[in-house]
């Protein structure tokens, strides 16, 4: 079974990207790092991005070609502050939705990776 699977499919993806942006939408240090005037467009991106990369489908890379990741985030400063609060409030997200343990820890092991790996100043 694939973690997309173990969550349920996109209603988990989509439960747990709501929960993290309705979180961010009120931080006074991640938000100005989302230039939408609504966060819908950034929620969509990153739910279909988590779900192709834990096995739902390639929906993601079929409307915006490769994730490169740390390409799309260059424009923005992300200091280890930066990278700290939005790991904060991912792993809030993740703790406020009832996944298997092995999901939890997964999820939080790839988001603690993914998020250091975008810290682009001191």
């Amino acid at each position: 079974m694939t973690v997309y699977e173990a969550m349920g499919g996109e209603a988990g993806f989509r439960a747990l990207v709501d929960r993290f942006y309705a979180s961010v939408a009120g931080d006074l240090l991640l938000r100005p790092l989302y230039p939408e005037a609504d966060l819908s467009g950034a929620s969509e991106r990153l739910g279909l991005f988590l779900m192709q990369y834990w096995g739902g489908p390639g929906t993601y890379s079929e409307q915006r070609g490769h994730p490169r990741l740390r390409l799309r985030h260059a424009p923005f400063r992300i200091g280890q502050e930066e990278r700290d609060a939005w790991f904060g409030h991912m792993t809030e997200a993740v703790d406020s939705l009832d996944f298997q343990p092995e999901v939890r820890e997964a999820l939080l092991r790839y988001f603690d990776a993914a998020s250091t790996s975008m810290i682009n100043t001191l």
